[in-house]
């Protein structure tokens, strides 16, 4: 009796550790990390259709996954989804449980939507939705990372007021808003911290505060905004001055500089501060002060009259010619010479001259007006820039190239393309072209603001860029021998080029066509910027026969047609780019080295003594030497050049992570 009961006792604890085991077993087997859980939901909705790159397989570790950085700790610290197509949307309770994130960027996608609660993420430093088609208010979570420094919410359709807890971030350096429907004020930003804000094209309105830090930012961050007025957008704020008596009685706006101030509002706010006055001596002397002024206007008026007449049937072919002349620089200038002594014709030339120019822009404005790209609301008019003051800043393959001030202060880069150049010869099929091309929007791309056609008139507007060009950069002092750029400054513009023509070529069918060192512009913060893009198939056939600076750029299979250039014809000047960079020296100077030792060649003309890892720089070179490939399928694609560029940066940076590095593409 004794042995049954023991056997059956040992047999059920036999039966009880084998489920246990199984049991174990199984939860093991299917259990995984939270992050990667985390991940995992943000892929089914981000990407419903599975028909991206983004690769989170279950067969290697999620760190490995794409875009996913782990910190020892196998925590995930940064998760870099950039350029992904990704199309559906951001859902809640997905990336917020990755409570080590500290850098998130999902810009430049098709993610829809609102932005959900991500106030879990109390480690997030860097944040960037841009270039996505979010809606909604702001996202009102944000307001309470206070460890954020970089937030960047641009070209989306946010709409609402900014609000004004964000001037409590004292973390926050890098705030972008612009490009989207936020409306109401502005608040009034001063942490010390803040080096970059940008909240232009939006439809924000009245006074901008005139705190110490906005007061230093100036214009540039609320450019098309036309409702924000005050001294930081030198523009009067109206809406206490009238043209009725009772506006007499109002207070003043807030004080802009002098130089702002016309006749008209300097008359109007000495009114409304003097006390009203009935006496009768002031009224007469009023009177004749208003008959003085009528009988001297009616002599100046048939002066005029006179004198424009005596030009007419005497006096003509008389007074100062102007001569263009090209200086060093290639640009023209003005010189002028005297003939004979000064006359009335000669006095009349100058009202002449304004009068010619008034008719001209009201012919332009007869003919058609400026039409702005990718849905920008007009923050000026064709009226404004044919008014506004000219500086050439030089000529071009498609034209010459102004910097145009308008009477707001506005700061723009024109570009009047010529007539002789362009092969395109119909309205529509230019307009359809600068369409796609205003699409374009890119941090790394200069952007088309606006157009303009009529007739021989063709007009392009740019954001204007104050540092110059990388030509200029490279080869601009005469004084002294080139010398080639820093090593780093070298990665920098390298991988910002390749951002932007990997842009161009996955977000349309477009290429560049003229990729060059002078097309090659530094923005604000010195980062570079294509310019000039996807201009190439307006110009004729023949110029590609004779254009001398662009032809050591262009591939061999694209130097005779522009019906020839592709992706590839791109990444072929890319390389010749890129070589320039390195060496310091012009497209001219090495295009005969392609069958050479180019990296010995690089080592031998940079700078003796410069700490530059032998390795990383064969690298680039080889990178270099990839894209001037003959034949065009050899070449690599815009996205393979700037991932082994970003393989060679991040080889630079080393396995340390920084909490100083916000950069996304770095990760």
């Amino acid at each position: 009796m004794s042995s049954s009961f023991l056997f059956l006792f040992h047999f059920l604890l036999l039966v009880l550790l084998c489920s246990a085991s199984a049991s174990g077993s199984t939860t093991s087997s299917t259990s995984i990390p939270a992050d990667a859980s985390a991940l995992l939901s943000f892929k089914s909705s981000a990407d419903p259709s599975n028909s991206n790159p983004l690769l989170f397989s279950a067969s290697i570790s999620f760190c490995q996954w794409t875009g996913v950085s782990c910190s020892p700790a196998r925590r995930v610290a940064r998760l870099v989804l950039e350029s992904l197509a990704l199309n559906g949307t951001f859902a809640p309770s997905t990336l917020a449980r990755l409570d080590q994130l500290r850098i998130l960027s999902l810009k430049f996608n098709s993610l829809a939507g609102s932005v959900p609660d991500l106030s879990d993420l109390t480690n997030l430093k860097a944040l960037y939705l841009d270039h996505n088609l979010f809606s909604g208010p702001f996202p009102a979570s944000l307001l309470s990372l206070h460890r954020l420094r970089t937030l960047d919410l641009s070209h989306n359709f946010f709409s609402g007021s900014v609000p004004l807890p964000l001037t409590r971030l004292q973390r926050l350096v890098v705030l972008q808003l612009d490009s989207n429907a936020f409306t109401g004020t502005v608040p009034p930003f001063n942490q010390s911290s803040l080096k970059s804000l940008n909240m232009s094209s939006n439809n924000l309105t009245g006074p901008v505060p005139a705190t110490a830090l906005l007061s230093t930012f100036g214009s540039p961050p609320f450019a098309a905004n036309p409702g924000l007025c005050g001294a930081v957008v030198r523009r009067e704020c109206r809406s206490h001055l009238s043209f009725f008596p009772h506006a007499a009685t109002q207070p003043p706006s807030p004080a802009l500089p002098p130089s702002l101030n016309g006749p008209r509002q300097g008359f109007l706010l000495s009114q409304s501060s003097a006390t009203p006055s009935r006496s009768p001596h002031k009224r007469a002397l009023i009177a004749i002060g208003f008959m003085s002024a009528t009988i001297f206007l009616i002599g100046f008026l048939t002066l005029i009259l006179a004198l424009r007449k005596m030009k007419r049937h005497k006096l003509t072919g008389h007074g100062k010619i102007h001569t263009p002349e090209k200086s060093a620089n290639g640009s023209e200038q003005t010189t002028t010479e005297d003939h004979e002594e000064p006359t009335a014709a000669m006095i009349m030339e100058i009202p002449e001259d304004k009068d010619r120019e008034k008719d001209k822009a009201k012919n332009l404005g007869k003919s058609g007006c400026l039409t702005f790209c990718a849905g920008e609301a007009p923050g000026y008019n064709l009226e404004q820039l044919m008014k506004a003051s000219a500086e050439m800043l030089g000529r071009g393959s498609v034209g010459a190239t102004y910097k145009a001030v308008l009477d707001t202060r506005l700061i723009l880069c024109v570009k009047r393309l010529d007539a002789g150049r362009i092969g395109l010869a119909g309205k529509e099929d230019f307009e359809r072209h600068m369409e796609a091309v205003g699409r374009l929007r890119h941090p790394n791309l200069v952007p088309l603001r606006a157009y303009f056609h009529a007739k021989e008139e063709r007009l392009l507007v740019y954001d204007y860029q104050p540092n110059g060009s990388l030509f200029s950069l490279l080869h601009g002092s005469k004084s002294s021998r080139a010398k080639p750029l820093h090593w780093t400054s070298c990665l920098k513009i390298a991988e910002d080029v390749a951002q932007g023509l990997s842009y161009i070529h996955q977000a349309s069918r477009l290429v560049h066509g003229n990729i060059k060192s002078s097309n090659v512009i530094l923005g604000p913060d010195f980062e570079a910027c294509l310019a000039d893009c996807c201009l190439s198939f307006l110009l004729d056939e023949q110029f590609f026969e004779t254009d001398g600076e662009s032809r050591f750029y262009r591939a061999p299979e694209a130097r005779e047609s522009n019906r020839r250039l592709t992706p590839r014809s791109d990444i072929y000047a890319y390389g010749v780019l890129l070589l320039e960079l390195l060496s310091g020296k012009s497209p001219l100077d090495h295009q005969d080295l392609v069958s050479r030792d180019l990296p010995a060649w690089v080592r031998s003309v940079r700078e003796e003594g410069e700490s530059v890892d032998d390795e990383r720089l064969t690298m680039i070179v080889d990178i270099a030497a990839a894209c001037i490939q003959l034949s065009p399928e050899s070449r690599p694609t815009a996205w393979q050049v700037l991932k082994m560029i970003q393989e060679v940066k991040e080889a630079e940076a080393g396995d340390g992570d920084d909490d100083s590095d916000l950069s996304t593409s770095n990760p």
